[in-house]
């Protein structure tokens, strides 16, 4: 089959889920593609290519589905709701990506340009909402490392030992406010509130005319 950067990607993307950030390497995404590394670099240049390429992937995926989002809303929707919609596909984009989460926190370094675009949309959002330009920037770097650590926690590797009855008696015993507190939502309407809590703390910097 024909080498394009498009299949590199694929490798590179299916290397990155398996070894992380260290593991990749233009030499494993050739043994991936059973081809040999001198005829990668003609489609991507290095390693640092190839993560920016990578990036800018999950991202543009992102940024494709939070325009489709953002198309459905109704016409009275208000920027918060606007933020979520955007707040909600990315998440799902970066979800669909093993090591998506990293890939993601790294893409600002790489200057990938969909993440770049995913900002700058998220930061006209908070314009037109009235929030000035000098609070604009924190904000949204706000809601942007929460949704990676967020997916970052999803994504995680480690596994949960196994406890038993007696145990999360205990536990609940010596931390009742935080059990009861884990317990009481799903991922997704955990996300979803934790997105309109940051909201609410945004409308506070609101200009209002």
């Amino acid at each position: 089959m024909k080498l394009t950067a498009d299949r590199i990607i694929d490798a590179g993307m299916a290397v990155f889920a398996q070894a992380g950030y260290h593991g990749l390497s233009m030499r494993r995404v050739a043994e991936q593609l059973d081809a040999h590394a001198g005829s990668l670099y003609y489609h991507v240049p290095n390693k640092a290519a190839l993560l920016q390429l990578m990036a800018d992937r999950v991202a543009r995926q992102a940024y494709d589905a939070g325009s489709a989002a953002l198309a459905a809303l109704p016409g009275r929707a208000g920027w918060q709701q606007r933020v979520e919609a955007q707040a909600i596909t990315l998440r799902q984009g970066i979800r669909q990506h093993p090591g998506g989460a990293v890939m993601f926190a790294d893409s600002p370094k790489v200057l990938s340009t969909g993440a770049l675009s995913l900002m700058e949309r998220l930061l006209q959002t908070l314009n037109d909402a009235g929030v000035p330009d000098e609070q604009a920037g924190i904000a949204a770097d706000a809601l942007f490392s929460h949704l990676t650590g967020f997916v970052l926690q999803e994504q995680s590797e480690s596994t949960a030992p196994t406890i038993s009855a007696e145990d999360i008696t205990d536990l609940h015993e010596r931390f009742p406010r935080t059990v009861t507190t884990a317990a009481a939502h799903d991922q997704d309407e955990k996300f979803i509130r934790s997105v309109r809590l940051l909201c609410a703390g945004i409308e506070t910097l609101v200009e209002h005319s």
